[in-house]
């Protein structure tokens, strides 16, 4: 067998900052450092994490006053940030720099007078951060249906802004059928689009063409691990979502020669390693390989406090 790995796979710059974040808390503060919701979505990271003394919560009634508490890295809503304020809770905003800049997008939007549509996925942490940050009501469309369902009137001055793990594959569709809807429209650049989500898609692609197999290591709960297996399958190649190595299925290999190996944004190289090392328990000869991808450079500021 032959492994085959994507360029660039696993952590971005914003899930780096995030878990930097919460390790120099821990550094300078001491234990506990209190998160609210998990930091990135992966078991791996959050146990490594609450092993150096993190503790996460879902809501800031959890927090003990005076605690030093971290913002996840999918943003929160201004209701969560007075809650918080109000209790004069010592705050670390975890919130991806490309999150915080789609909440300004947003709340721009929404001062020249505009609807704002959101696409995205419900009930994810991000949606819902988004939602409750820019001040206003949100729509939000999952699907084009979605958008022929809108009961806003075709000459509203209307915007959109989009979940930062969805990539320009995964909102053309959407932002065309809004554009043919309404006649009074603005969007951010393609540009503005995440640059990890947009990469890791198209590595998987490009991984698509060259192999027998996909894997994709990712939690269950990871919004862009699951798009990856996703396009691996919609390209034709049998794709499976593995949380790490012991979820690996030896019958998945059978007559299959070349394994694609990716990893979603927030799962550890780590992880990945550990793949390897259990398709080499079954076949010894196992080589490894990468394709050729675009190498980040990206890093994101840390909070001035915790810089020194």
């Amino acid at each position: 067998m032959r492994v085959i790995l994507a360029q660039p796979r696993g952590f971005c710059a914003g899930v780096v900052r995030a878990i930097d974040i919460v390790e120099r808390a821990l550094v300078k503060y001491g234990e506990p450092v209190y998160v609210r919701h998990e930091i990135v979505h992966n078991r791996h990271v959050v146990e490594t994490l609450k092993n150096k003394g993190a503790r996460f919560v879902e809501e800031l009634t959890e927090v003990p006053d005076g605690a030093v508490t971290v913002f996840s890295a999918h943003g929160v809503a201004q209701s969560v940030v007075k809650d918080a304020e109000a209790r004069g809770l010592p705050i670390l905003d975890a919130t991806c720099p490309l999150v915080s800049k789609v909440h300004s997008q947003g709340k721009r939007y929404v001062a020249q007078g505009r609807t704002l549509i959101l696409i995205g996925h419900a009930g994810h942490p991000e949606v819902e951060g988004t939602m409750g940050q820019v001040g206003a009501p949100v729509t939000l469309v999952q699907s084009e249906a979605d958008v022929e369902a809108l009961a806003i009137p075709a000459d509203s001055p209307v915007a959109y802004v989009t979940q930062t793990t969805l990539s320009i594959d995964d909102t053309r569709g959407i932002i065309a059928a809004l554009k043919k809807k309404f006649t009074d429209i603005v969007g951010p650049e393609t540009s503005d689009i995440c640059y990890a989500t947009q990469n890791r898609q198209s590595a998987v692609r490009e991984l698509s063409k060259v192999c027998d197999i996909i894997l994709v290591v990712g939690a269950k709960n990871s919004s862009n691990s699951n798009r990856l297996r996703e396009i691996g399958f919609e390209e034709g190649v049998p794709s499976y979502l593995i949380a790490d190595a012991t979820e690996l299925n030896r019958d998945w290999l059978d007559g299959k020669e070349r394994i694609g190996l990716t990893a979603g944004a927030s799962a550890p190289e780590l992880l990945v390693e550990n793949v390897i090392d259990a398709l080499r328990a079954i076949d010894g000869t196992l080589e490894v390989s990468s394709l050729e991808g675009i190498k980040e450079h990206v890093e994101f500021r840390l909070p001035a406090e915790l810089r020194s």
